[in-house]
């Protein structure tokens, strides 16, 4: 090799370097004198270091691999010698040890060169190859055994599919009767605090009673995110978009603290910026939950200092205004690599964190969830033994609208009075309260402590609307409604009250000839919309569909209010608006009307299908969505009754009223938009 030229040694040592497998020379002593790159990648040695080594110690049997190497001096070479090389920090590697002497211009023999093939891959799909055949021939022998073990496990399966269903069942009738359980005296706690925010306070007690309300509301939606399964498996959550005082309504939550930081000897300091616009559009119960939450975190791990809550306007436009809230603390703090897990379900910082200071971890989970769901971003900053400060944004919507006051009723329809109203409730204070709110409306309740004792009165009184509990003594809201309709032959309409906001109750509900339901703790505003919803007209005999009648054909049937809304009254877009539901609305009642006639259910469930998303967006009452999807119903059933026919009338009538109106409508605007007076 001395007498080679230099471009013959450059040429040889490219060919060596290309190889991929190692590639070593070893004198007659058993030491390297030279190697390419594979061998150290393989060894994760480097060069330097493996030079003069002895190459048998990277072997797993170094013994073996000594006689193989001296079997290439025996015989001149050896061929695929198989050998297991180990890396430095213990990965092994199976090879096939090929070997040749090599010699001096004088052929005196110098040592030998060595190639190691790495074969760990072929030597695995051998050994997954030999293993199969393995389990193919005891599978063959044992597949009678097997096939009657396979008739054993499917009799198992059943039975525990079985044991899964009623587990399912079980689950869903706790989580039923927890819910029960739970929202009943949370509707006392709420409905009598508003009945007292209507009375003469002062200032103090209002502030302490709408703290109550708050915490009141954000119990409920707690409530609702833990018991309703769907939801929670599907990660869904729905927000409201309700104008709301930001300053008054974060005032109002953090009253809840001020008996606790006492207790503590702590400091509450509120930074409030006074740029923030004074009504905002956004959901206050899911930002008073985030705020509970972490208010709540911070006051339960500090034992001195303050706590600090900021909310300061980060950017602001013609629509919007992005704001960024902070819940600081003078705490135990967080360490570095903790804060990652904090947000996760049932974690906290330490393994002690729940045994010192109690709570189950999810806390934090439930404010990442709510945040991220609104488009908004969460960011932790601590340090041990001095603090943590949980910062978040979220985006309002701008308004000119004035917020709700949370004490104060819509204005009442001062031409439906003295409706005559049969409240079934078995609870005392549940009585009370629905007493109190449907006198409040100018409205006469009287009371039934059951199901039972219901029938007896609507044997000997006459009444407008049923207000029905479920789940009472005797006979149940259940049992009450179907004899009401299968056996007194009343349409009288008849809306649930029920804790039990369940999938299967609510089907059960329908399905006995409940007209609609309402869940507890009771929403007075949408009590009054429902009931006013049912009974048109103090007085009047109700049909079998009072809530969907139309009186007569000068009644508006479209309201605006929402598209002027949506569109912030562009005239252009309200015009696009209109015309779009004038050009696809007539198509569909008459594929409505003629397929009714023509008994085709599948077409006449597709019309009415198209028709129903419309309906919210011209403003027509939701009891015309309801007509609708009853449409529906029948024709899914593929049932041919009268009450269908009738229906199927009357949402004729009323969509070609609204085309009516909106063709007016559209005039209008587009008069007003081109300056001409109407």
């Amino acid at each position: 090799m001395e007498n080679t030229t230099e471009q013959e040694s450059q040429y040889a040592r490219s060919l060596i370097e290309a190889s991929r497998d190692p590639l070593v020379t070893i004198n007659i002593n058993g030491k390297i004198t030279d190697m390419n790159q594979a061998t150290a990648n393989i060894t994760g040695i480097s060069r330097e270091k493996l030079t003069n080594t002895d190459f048998f110690d990277y072997f797993t049997e170094p013994q073996k691999a000594r006689e193989v190497y001296q079997e290439v001096f025996a015989k001149g070479s050896v061929a695929d010698s198989p050998l297991t090389l180990r890396h430095k920090n213990g990965k092994l590697t199976d090879v096939l040890f090929n070997g040749s002497v090599y010699r001096d211009n004088k052929g005196k023999v110098l040592g030998v060169v060595i190639v190691a093939r790495d074969v760990t891959e072929q030597k695995k799909i051998a050994t997954e190859l030999t293993e199969a055949k393995v389990f193919a021939e005891l599978s063959q022998g044992i597949a009678e055994e097997a096939q009657s073990k396979a008739e054993k496990a499917t009799e198992i399966a059943e039975k525990a599919t079985v044991i899964a269903e009623d587990a399912v069942k079980a689950k869903q009738m706790f989580l039923s009767n927890m819910s029960h359980e739970i929202r009943t005296p949370m509707n006392a706690i709420i409905g009598f605090t508003k009945v007292v925010l209507k009375t003469d306070l002062t200032e103090k007690q209002k502030e302490y009673l709408s703290a109550i309300k708050v915490s009141g509301d954000a119990l409920i939606v707690l409530i609702n995110d833990i018991l309703d399964l769907a939801k929670v498996d599907a990660g869904k959550m729905t927000f409201e978009h309700t104008p709301f005082k930001m300053a008054s309504s974060l005032s109002a939550m953090l009253h809840l603290f001020e008996t606790k930081i006492q207790e503590k000897n702590l400091v509450l300091v509120k930074e409030y910026d006074s740029k923030i616009p004074d009504v905002l559009v956004g959901d206050p119960v899911r930002l008073h939950q985030i705020i509970l939450n972490l208010v709540s975190n911070a006051v339960k791990f500090t034992s001195e200092g303050k706590i600090t809550v900021k909310a300061s306007l980060l950017d602001e436009d013609e629509e919007k205004a992005t704001i960024k809230f902070s819940v600081s603390d003078t705490g135990i703090g967080i360490s570095e690599h903790k804060k990652e897990n904090i947000f996760e379900n049932f974690q906290q910082a330490t393994s002690g964190t729940s045994r010192l200071y109690g709570g189950t971890g999810l806390g934090l989970a439930i404010v990442k969830q709510l945040v991220e769901s609104q488009h908004g971003t969460i960011d932790v900053n601590s340090k041990v033994d001095e603090g943590s400060t949980f910062s978040f944004t979220l985006s309002f919507t701008k308004t000119k609208a004035e917020a709700e006051s949370e004490t104060e009723m819509e204005k009442l329809d001062e031409e439906v009075k003295n409706i005559k109203i049969l409240v079934v409730e078995d609870i005392a204070l549940n009585q009370l309260l629905m007493k109190t709110v449907l006198e409040d409306f100018g409205f006469e309740p009287d009371i039934a402590d059951n199901g039972k004792i219901a029938l007896e009165k609507l044997q000997h009184k006459e009444y407008d609307i049923i207000l029905m509990d479920l789940q009472m003594p005797e006979m149940n809201g259940f049992e009450a409604t179907e004899f009401i309709r299968n056996k007194m032959n009343s349409q009288i309409p008849i809306i649930a009250l029920t804790a039990d906001v369940t999938t299967v109750d609510l089907a059960k509900c329908k399905s006995v000839g409940m007209n609609d339901y309402i869940a507890k703790p009771v929403d007075e505003r949408l009590l009054y919309h429902k009931i006013i919803g049912y009974v048109k007209k103090p007085g009047k005999q109700l049909k079998q569909e009072p809530e969907l009648v139309v009186e007569q054909e000068d009644v508006r049937c479209v309201n605006l209010e929402y598209l002027n809304r949506r569109t912030k009254s562009n005239p252009v877009l309200m015009m696009e608006m209109i015309s779009l539901y004038l050009e696809q609305t007539p198509p569909l009642i008459s594929s409505m009307v003629k397929s009714h006639k023509a008994k085709d259910w599948t077409v006449l469930h597709k019309a009415v299908h198209k028709m129903i998303p419309s309906f919210s967006i011209v403003g027509l009452n939701p009891d015309f969505e309801n007509m609708a999807k009853k449409i529906q119903d029948y024709a899914r059933a593929k049932t041919q009754e009268h009450e269908i026919s009738d229906l199927v009338s009357q949402l004729e009538k009323v969509c070609m009223q609204a085309c009516k109106e909106l063709e007016t409508e559209y005039l209008t605007i587009k008069n007003k938009k081109n300056g001409v007076l109407s």
